[in-house]
């Protein structure tokens, strides 16, 4: 009787430490695999939201990040380029950004959450080239109605200094405006606005 009862705490060992090595086996065996289904460093990297401190931007001054790979436009507009984007409503192609180009808190004149600043990505809705910051007023070669804006060389498509497409050029559409938030007065995270 002695010998059954010795036996079977064996026994039960026995199947506790044959149950424990299966259950870390399979973990080792799940453990790449379910990594697989999660991004490498190197892919959230590349999407991964960037932080932009928009106090170091000076009034009309034009600053350029990079998001999944894209330029980022931020521009700190002076009062008086705010007061000319008013006036070329007629001059643009979709002045009410009616057209999806942008989260639905930047659609307005502006196309941004606060008036000064503006946020787009820099990259021309015609063929993908990117366009040259223009702040110069009234240029020659660019028309009258040019207040300063964004001149894409390499087809003659115009946007103004919200974004917005002149008629009569190449480019479709106004820039796109990625999603982005403030994370405080002083810094926007761009590729993020929950």
């Amino acid at each position: 009787m002695e010998n059954q009862e010795i036996n079977q705490g064996r026994r039960r060992f026995l199947t506790l430490a044959t149950a424990g090595a299966g259950g870390v086996a399979a973990l080792g065996v799940a453990t790449p695999f379910l990594a697989s289904f999660f991004p490498s460093e190197k892919a959230k990297a590349a999407g991964a939201p960037v932080e932009i401190d928009v106090s170091k931007i000076e009034p009309g001054q034009l600053v350029t990040a990079e998001w999944q790979g894209k330029p980022i436009w931020v521009l700190n507009r002076t009062e008086k380029q705010l007061k000319d984007l008013a006036s070329l409503n007629g001059a643009v192609a979709d002045p009410k950004s009616e057209v999806e180009q942008q989260p639905e808190y930047c659609k307005n004149e502006m196309r941004s959450i606060k008036p000064n600043i503006f946020v787009a990505i820099g990259i021309c809705t015609h063929l993908g080239c990117s366009p040259t910051f223009r702040p110069d007023i009234a240029p020659a070669d660019l028309g009258a109605d040019w207040k300063g804006g964004f001149f894409c060389p390499c087809h003659g498509s115009k946007f103004d200094l919200a974004g917005r497409v002149y008629k009569g050029v190449p480019a479709p559409t106004n820039l796109i405006i990625p999603p982005y938030k403030y994370l405080s007065d002083t810094t926007i995270l761009v590729g993020d606005d929950k």
